[in-house]
């Protein structure tokens, strides 16, 4: 089963990449707009969209992005989603930077 969750886009990362950081209930994570992206990458920021693995897959309105973060939290799937997102980002914080010499 693929799980989308709802973000709101809360600034643009990257214009040349489509990359824009979303924040998913208080979890903020970079995500990819370039399957959502207006001419004009600015009209995303405070846009909510469906999230799932990185990207972003639709723009979503408030009240449906609240009705649908309240049902996944009624499951408990959102809080299982978040808590990976958390530990995938505190991994990578601490995982060494290694360079590859040529």
């Amino acid at each position: 089963m693929c799980l989308g969750i709802p973000g709101q886009i809360v600034e643009i990362t990257d214009a040349d990449r489509l990359m824009a950081m979303a924040d998913v209930s208080g979890v903020r994570r970079e995500v990819s707009v370039a399957c959502v992206a207006p001419a004009a990458l600015s009209d995303l920021v405070g846009e909510w969209a469906l999230i799932h693995v990185g990207f972003a897959m639709s723009i979503i309105d408030a009240d449906e992005a609240e009705k649908t973060l309240e049902a996944l939290r009624g499951l408990g799937e959102a809080q299982e989603t978040l808590e990976a997102m958390a530990q995938g980002d505190a991994a990578l914080a601490e995982s060494p930077v290694t360079e590859v010499m040529s």
